[in-house]
């Protein structure tokens, strides 16, 4: 009876028997769509949280603040984006081994002023908005309301923080 229970909570990869009006191509394909965002925001989150710790100089204040606040919102983001994948009917990535491949080293950090700790950002904000942009318009040609409408206030977040950045590090 253990094993049989154990068993019952093993999630399933996929389930090509929903029905939801939803086509099972379409549901795998965005489900991948999502699992690259989903550690695309794991960059940012973990990026925006080093920058956090680390920025210094005269703008300190302002980025230490505002990385704060991304780093928070972006890891909610991820819950969020996670369960859609699931909701697709495929399992959100289990893996985060690569996260060593695109955290920012001590000596990037070390030598990178406040400056260059936000163009950094800028530019994986402005990769997320053009990822998330292109799935969004796919969802949204798929009759995906849901995953379209999630997009949309992800890119949303996205292109305030982009401004934001902008503004604080403008001359």
């Amino acid at each position: 009876m253990a094993k049989s229970a154990i068993a019952s909570l093993q999630p399933e990869a996929s389930n090509d028997r929903i029905n939801t009006g939803l086509k099972a191509d379409y549901r795998r394909s965005m489900s991948k769509d999502l699992s690259e965002i989903l550690a695309a925001t794991y960059r940012l989150t973990i990026k925006s949280h080093i920058y956090h710790w680390n920025v210094v100089g005269p703008i300190f204040k302002p980025i230490h603040e505002l990385t704060e606040e991304h780093y928070n919102e972006l890891f909610g983001a991820t819950d969020i984006i996670a369960e859609r994948i699931r909701a697709l009917g495929h399992l959100a990535p289990v893996s985060l081994g690569m996260a060593s491949d695109f955290a920012p080293t001590k000596s990037d950090v070390d030598q990178a002023s406040a400056h260059d700790m936000v163009a950094d950002l800028i530019k994986d904000h402005e990769q997320a908005v053009r990822d998330m942009r292109k799935a969004a318009t796919t969802a949204g040609d798929n009759n995906d309301s849901v995953t379209e409408d999630m997009l949309t206030a992800r890119l949303t977040f996205h292109e305030k923080a982009l401004w934001m950045f902008r503004a604080v590090i403008a001359d």
